[in-house]
């Protein structure tokens, strides 16, 4: 019976540690004696996830693991078999085979495996999901029913995703851009009656259109959306954004998306200048801040 019992706490034991390797910081409890639980990592590319088995068992972060842990990331969670029960905040959702819900890494989170689940948790880096949701505010804990169609359309191209062998770095980032989206409406909260609302996305647009233009700064953008510059700095501001540094990270970001899309052939100075950045040396310093990279050594990486 003794022997039995530390075999149980043995492959608890092995299964935490094993979360805490591939998922980042978590602390956990078994919930019965018919605890059981495996994990399977699986990456390939910027495809970053892992299977969850679990029966009888918590799994959560505290303020604690979340300290210890790496931030910057979402999990997206996709029920694949059995329920599991997942809290953030005031949010507490009962997932079914096909649910799917959003856990920000950042924050404390609570899961509940009372019977045989399985998961499968792909990592959401936050600046695809911040940038594809355009700063609306991010819904987390919140159930997207599997029958509806953006749950099973996620479901069926993540699962596919899996089976194929040797994606691409930019077949394997667009999968996950294309997985983003799909979950858009579903994460996104967005206010449509909200004027200061419809004014930022408006301000974002023209940011947009107008990406590779020397004269795009804070000053004449808040001439061109009609308001005045500390009211553009305040609008921004309440997105935990500064308006110059939005500007730099978007020309960055595109810079990035055309180094993984060309070639060889278009010099680096050339390709930062075309994207509004008129010295080779700040663009290079700039972009190297960002990724952690030169633009050239990011471009070698995705050949």
């Amino acid at each position: 019976m003794i022997s039995s019992i530390a075999q149980r706490r043995d492959g608890f034991d092995q299964w935490i540690h094993q979360i805490n390797q591939i998922c980042g910081a978590f602390n956990a409890q078994p919930l019965g004696a018919e605890f059981a639980g495996d994990i399977r990592e699986h990456q390939d590319g910027a495809l970053k996830l892992s299977f969850v088995d679990a029966c009888q068992a918590r799994l959560f972060r505290t303020p604690l693991e979340v300290a210890a842990g790496e931030g910057g990331k979402y999990f997206a969670v996709f029920q694949l078999d059995g329920t599991a029960g997942m809290a953030q905040g005031d949010n507490k959702v009962l997932l079914s085979a096909g649910d799917i819900t959003l856990i920000d890494a950042s924050r404390p989170s609570d899961f509940t495996y009372s019977e045989n689940s399985r998961q499968l948790s792909l990592i959401l880096p936050s600046q695809l999901v911040e940038q594809t949701l355009r700063f609306n505010q991010v819904k987390c804990g919140h159930r997207i029913v599997g029958t509806s169609p953006i749950a099973m359309l996620s479901h069926r191209l993540i699962l596919d995703a899996t089976s194929q062998t040797n994606l691409s770095r930019q077949e394997s980032e667009a999968t996950l851009e294309a997985i983003v989206s799909l979950l858009r409406p579903a994460i996104s909260h967005i206010e449509d009656g909200d004027v200061r609302e419809r004014i930022f996305r408006k301000t974002l647009g023209f940011i947009d259109a107008h990406i590779r233009s020397e004269d795009l700064c804070p000053e004449w953008l808040a001439r061109e959306v009609g308001m005045s510059t500390r009211g553009l700095y305040r609008m921004f501001a309440k997105k935990g954004l500064v308006v110059a540094r939005y500007i730099k990270n978007r020309r960055l970001d595109l810079c990035a998306e055309s180094l993984r899309q060309s070639g060889m052939e278009q010099k680096l100075s050339v390709l930062g200048y075309s994207w509004g950045f008129s010295d080779s040396s700040y663009f290079s310093t700039a972009f190297k801040s960002r990724f952690g990279i030169s633009p050239g050594e990011y471009r070698k990486q995705h050949a």
